[in-house]
């Protein structure tokens, strides 16, 4: 997978960071991108029907930004408290590695949704994160972006009812331990019976 995680402090240099409450909303800019410094963005877009549709989620060194899609709308939603600077698309270097990751993301989405069971998809997601985003705790892997149970059923497709009940089923099966602020640890050894 192409990382984003590069040096851009000769770009960002000019740039001034800007800090974004959680559930705020990045804003477009037409011929900039957004630069994650810290915290945790989404992007989504609606159906005519009003149906949520998750097109990523990005963290520190992520590039996000409207001039990535054709999609309308297209929002970007900060899941935490995010500190971001934008990046001019004509200073923009590296826009066919900010391309590649956005595709290799929505890729891997796709797979993990194309699951037909919800508790397959939740368990893939969970383990997709922890990748992405996880770090190590004493007892497997720490998810702290504080996702809602509502986030998660967006991600998939489902409903926040459902999300809850598998959650509930996959901590009495020792999969995962919940922490407070919708923390997860997920017990990557204890998953391998998901992966078949």
């Amino acid at each position: 997978m192409v990382s984003l995680y590069t040096s851009l402090s000769s770009l960002t240099s000019n740039n001034t960071k800007q800090i974004f409450a959680r559930r705020s909303f990045l804003p477009e800019h037409k011929n900039g991108l957004w630069k994650i410094e810290t915290g945790f963005v989404r992007t989504f877009t609606y159906l005519e029907d009003g149906t949520t549709v998750a097109l990523g989620l990005w963290g520190p060194g992520d590039i996000v930004g409207k001039a990535l899609s054709k999609l309308e709308p297209y929002q970007m939603e900060c899941l935490t408290k995010v500190e971001a600077t934008v990046l001019p698309l004509e200073e923009w270097t590296q826009l066919t590695e900010t391309l590649l990751a956005h595709i290799q993301q929505a890729q891997e989405l796709m797979i993990i949704r194309s699951h037909r069971k919800v508790d397959t998809m939740l368990i893939k997601l969970l383990a997709w994160l922890s990748k992405k985003f996880g770090s190590e705790v004493e007892k497997g892997r720490l998810i702290d972006m504080r996702l809602t149970h509502e986030d998660l059923a967006q991600m998939l497709g489902s409903t926040r009812v459902t999300i809850t009940r598998v959650l509930g089923q996959f901590e009495q099966e020792g999969l995962i331990n919940r922490l407070s602020l919708h923390r997860i640890v997920l017990r990557e050894e204890e998953i391998w019976y998901y992966e078949i």
